[in-house]
């Protein structure tokens, strides 16, 4: 370490050009890394809507529809006339509406009330569109300019549409509320006016070259682009301030600004390395997840992390170098007081505190594994456009939702005999398919290709279901089932998808991940710590404070009666864990120090007294960068994921401050007999 430290004192300049040219790089590169805001497009190829889509696309040229499109005051005429148009509009690939399901040339008055009014009613017509993938944002706006003024569009298509309209702009507003809060907590515990400028110089570029490295996986999900860099970002701060405060201890020593920095890279190499680790191993669990938006965000992440490390043990000396003087220009008293006493204080309050965790801990276990999850994105924000339209629609129209069924082609009477069952299931409010549309006494054959190609391909005949439930909840996918189940009685093959059956599958998938992710995170991160501290008991209980802080935080959705998203309850296990840990080693890597020479008690308060700052100022960028998240993000799931960022964070920092210390205390002599070499101070140990 000495020799590497060495060259990187020697070469500054020459490392600061590089970075400086990979940087640029970086913000170059990120342009043009394709984002994919589909969630669906991230289910493992085995899932079965997954393979009923790719046959669907395959066979048929229209998709399932994703859009509903409503405009008011039209009659039938003018509404036939607005499909037409809206079929022009480049990216929709297909359109149903009344005529779809009823002869309108005749009394509508004698056609089915029920069926009639799912498409047209009060004189308000409702359209199902379909928009190919990768469209959505033209085609939306397209829409809405044809339909003008008064209409209501809602839906998948229109989601995604919204989405990336607004993910750019709000990943700028996150970072625009982040690095003030970010500058103003560093300048509330640096020593010089420069230091905050440094720190983010250096992790600001790390995070740019990692998103221009995107650019060789192809694209990455939204929710990947929005998260990633504030992750990044906050997790890697502590890094820079380890070994800038290093440095600021050995430049006391010597006047040699080179030997000071080189020293300072070895002796904070260790903490870093084993802070980056465990952080890096949280988020490497997260690729084993058979739901690949899992692997979208580790991969990103881990990068991350590499970048972030690698920036501050070989850039930031560079640049501290350089800037020295600057650094000594800028130097001020510290604006914060000595938390010299919190040691003493928080020792007083250990006991009540441990006892009052004891008292949750099982309540909260238990809480945060019944919680009703949300597997989608959730209900439109009622704030927005989208979640304005989506009400309208409801209003007049009711909910909807669009199943697809697709079986062997050939026997007529099977197939509507199937239609018939699938009418009588609950919340079905719907059946389309050629036998109930055409009739099942027309041959196929005598009639134009425009209106068979809806039902029929060369091997599959495909029926359009609509049921009245929402697109997710124990309603709609006991009807999936209910659905699935009919037509396996009458087919051993078939094929279903659509959003409600796809978001079964994303629920049986990401269950089976649970299990998995959190064991991989829990047991790579108890091996680093095993390593760091050659201890049998020390990753035990710094693991078992963090999962404490972990399942309280996620417990609160279920006591407060609300639901949760399931890709943020299942991120936030592995980001959490490996995120916050960090507060435990720098504790624990400092009582075991202090023990050296002092009794278990003395330890302890000195401890406490001289990391609470170091703590607390981590604590607060990553609970300020789960904030941001949360006030910026229209998206459901993003702003999920920033409060339970945010609030895990405090509960972590709350636990590592007023548990771990009474548990560290506790099981001292645990710790001394299962530790190697520990060199506990034995006079005043008892």
């Amino acid at each position: 370490m000495h020799t590497i430290a060495k060259l990187i004192t020697g070469h500054r300049k020459i490392i600061m050009v590089v970075f400086g040219i990979l940087s640029l790089l970086g913000v170059v590169l990120m342009t043009q890394v394709d984002v994919n805001y589909d969630m669906l497009d991230y289910l493992p190829a085995d899932a079965e809507s997954t393979i009923a889509l790719e046959v669907m696309w395959e066979e048929f040229e229209g998709n399932v529809p994703n859009v509903r499109a409503m405009i008011r005051d039209v009659d039938l005429v003018e509404a036939l006339q607005i499909k037409e148009d809206i079929l022009q509009i480049e990216g929709v690939t297909d359109v149903m509406w009344l005529d779809d399901v009823v002869d309108i040339k005749a009394p509508i008055e004698m056609a089915d009330t029920e069926t009639v009014e799912a498409y047209y009613k009060d004189r308000a017509a409702l359209f199902s569109v379909t928009v190919e993938n990768g469209m959505e944002a033209r085609a939306i706006d397209a829409l809405y300019d044809l339909l003008g003024d008064g209409s209501a569009i809602a839906g998948d298509a229109a989601s995604t549409a919204f989405s990336q309209n607004m993910a750019a702009s709000e990943s700028l507003g996150a970072m625009a509320i982040l690095i003030p809060l970010v500058i103003v907590i560093l300048l509330l515990t640096s020593s010089a006016w420069a230091e905050p400028v440094l720190f983010l110089l250096t992790i600001g570029g790390s995070v740019l070259i990692n998103l221009g490295t995107n650019i060789f996986l192809g694209e990455i999900s939204y929710i990947t682009q929005a998260i990633s860099p504030i992750l990044q970002m906050a997790v890697s701060l502590d890094y820079a301030i380890f070994l800038l405060h290093s440095f600021e201890e050995h430049r006391m020593r010597t006047s040699d600004m080179e030997v000071a920095m080189q020293k300072a890279i070895q002796e904070s190499f260790p903490a870093i390395a084993a802070s980056a680790a465990t952080t890096l191993f949280g988020f490497l669990a997260l690729m084993f997840m058979q739901f690949r938006i899992g692997p979208d965000l580790g991969l990103n992440l881990v990068k991350g992390v590499i970048l972030s490390y690698l920036s501050v043990m070989v850039f930031l000396p560079a640049v501290t170098l350089t800037c020295h003087k600057w650094l000594d220009k800028t130097r001020h008293k510290k604006i914060l007081p000595s938390f010299e006493k919190a040691g003493k204080f928080l020792l007083k309050i250990r006991i009540p505190g441990l006892v009052m965790v004891l008292l949750v801990l099982i309540p909260c276990f238990l809480a945060q594994q019944r919680t009703n999850f949300i597997y989608g994105i959730g209900e439109p924000d009622p704030s927005t456009r989208l979640g304005q339209d989506t009400a309208a629609v409801e209003e007049v129209f009711g909910k909807s939702t669009t199943l697809v069924l697709m079986v062997p082609k050939g026997d007529v009477a099977r197939e509507l005999a199937l239609c018939n069952d699938l009418k009588k299931v609950d919340h079905i409010t719907n059946v389309m398919s050629y036998t109930t549309t055409v009739g099942s006494t027309i041959p196929p054959d005598y009639l134009d290709e425009s209106i068979t190609g809806n039902f029929y391909s060369e091997n599959l005949a495909r029926i359009i279901l609509t049921s009245s439930n929402p697109q997710e909840g124990e309603e709609a996918f006991a009807t999936v089932e209910a659905v699935r189940e009919t037509v396996g009685a009458y087919y051993d093959t078939y094929y279903s998808c659509g959003q409600s059956a796809n978001l079964y599958d994303m629920k049986t998938v990401v269950s089976s991940d649970t299990g998995l992710v959190n064991i991989i995170a829990v047991i790579a991160i108890i091996l680093v710590l095993l390593c760091t501290f050659k201890s049998l008991s020390i990753p035990i209980i710094l693991v078992f404070v963090i999962e404490t802080a972990i399942w309280i935080n996620l417990s609160i959705p279920y006591f407060a009666g609300n639901s949760l998203s399931y890709i943020g309850y299942l991120v936030i296990n592995t980001v959490q864990l490996g995120a916050t840990i960090d507060y435990a080693i720098l504790l624990t890597e400092s009582y075991m120090r202090n023990r050296q020479t002092h009794g278990k008690r003395a330890a302890m308060e000195k401890t406490i007294g001289n990391n609470f700052v170091s703590i607390a100022t981590s604590a607060l960028i990553l609970a300020s960068a789960g904030l941001c998240l949360a006030l910026t993000s229209s998206n459901s799931i993003v702003t999920e994921m920033g409060v339970l960022l945010g609030r895990g964070t405090i509960f972590s920092i709350l636990l590592v401050c007023a548990v771990l210390p009474c548990l560290l205390l506790i099981f001292d002599p645990v710790i001394e007999k299962t530790t190697l070499r520990p060199k506990f101070y034995k006079e005043l140990s008892k």
